[in-house]
């Protein structure tokens, strides 16, 4: 097996920001898996939160001798090999599960969800993200996104009830709230939520820091809303910890390395009586197309992540009026743009 990777520079449609940090520029790591003639595409798109960057992925993605592997579909002992070579490197370990279940898919020419033996008209609607901005910047944020029937919006700066009121003058449309640990006690927590109840929302996703689980299931006891974990829902030994603080999860392949443990990560919450959403970082649409292929499972997608930017090189799972139209094309469901 030969891999080799390459940095991608992102460019956001608008200025993306969350409750800790801001970006224009969304830089990623792109790989290829090549085998018997076959080539799998992948993706990692690291996060500082989690302790990654390009240049951590594409340190860890080095130390790596695929090499030792002649057969593609030990996909078991590959993943186990590269997940014990280091700790912690979530999505450099993502791109090359990635890749290898993309080439899976091609080498037996099934697209993933049909190998699985999913029913691609289950997948859920996704929402669109409405990062933190001024009034006048939200509005016409929301107006490009007119054909997407739920909107997700980034909370837990200073201004979060100034967003809601901007938003509810230009639509009517379900919302669901994320605040990225920006409500750092549980009283706001509640007094937030509270005040939400009353706006059309869904549900609220990481309203307090990971750290505080302990507060975040106080603050459960007290308010209507189900609460999704995010921050806290990194990998799947994370799970079941979280089932009397949470009503649901958010699965990222860039946090629990991929597609393999993704859906071990479903099937466990499906045991905990859990609800589940997939959702993203930016992405291309190599990434945000694997994601995709777990969607018949879940509740909830989040998979924007390729359309807030204008140079994504993939062409792969479409999006119309919010829905997923996952392809019938072998492995993840992607072609290089030009």
């Amino acid at each position: 097996m030969k891999l080799t990777y390459s940095q991608y520079d992102l460019k956001l449609r608008h200025t993306f920001t969350i409750s800790r940090s801001s970006r224009d520029i969304s830089p990623v790591v792109l790989v290829e898996l090549e085998h018997e003639g076959i080539i799998g595409y992948g993706e990692a798109a690291p996060s500082r939160r989690y302790g990654e960057t390009v240049e951590t992925v594409q340190a860890f993605l080095s130390r790596l001798d695929l090499k030792q592997f002649t057969d593609g579909f030990q996909l078991e002992s590959i993943l186990d090999y590269v997940n014990g070579v280091e700790e912690g490197n979530y999505s450099a370990k993502a791109a090359v599960d990635i890749a290898l279940h993309d080439w899976l898919g091609k080498k037996v020419g099934l697209p993933l969800w049909r190998y699985w033996g999913l029913d691609p008209s289950k997948a859920p609607l996704t929402s669109f993200t409405i990062g933190i901005d001024t009034p006048e910047v939200i509005e016409r944020k929301v107006r490009e996104a007119e054909e997407f029937p739920i909107l997700k919006i980034k909370l837990g700066g200073s201004n979060d009830e100034e967003i809601i009121r901007t938003i509810r003058k230009v639509t009517s449309k379900t919302l669901r709230v994320d605040a990225n640990e920006g409500w750092k006690t549980k009283e706001v927590a509640v007094e937030k939520i509270k005040w939400l109840e009353q706006e059309g929302v869904e549900f609220i996703e990481q309203p307090m820091p990971a750290e505080d689980l302990a507060g975040t299931a106080w603050v459960r006891e007290r308010v209507n809303l189900p609460l999704v974990a995010d921050e806290n829902s990194l990998r799947l030994h994370d799970v079941p910890s979280l089932q009397n603080a949470f009503d649901g999860i958010n699965i990222k392949l860039m946090k629990c390395t991929g597609l393999r443990e993704g859906l071990r990560m479903v099937h466990t919450a499906l045991a905990c009586k859990m609800k589940i959403m997939i959702g993203c970082m930016i992405e291309t649409s190599v990434a945000i197309s694997a994601a995709a292929q777990l969607t018949p499972l879940l509740d909830y997608a989040d998979l924007d992540g390729a359309i807030l930017t204008t140079n994504d090189p993939f062409d792969g799972v479409k999006i119309e009026r919010g829905r997923l139209m996952l392809l019938d094309r072998p492995g993840i469901g992607v072609t290089k743009k030009g």
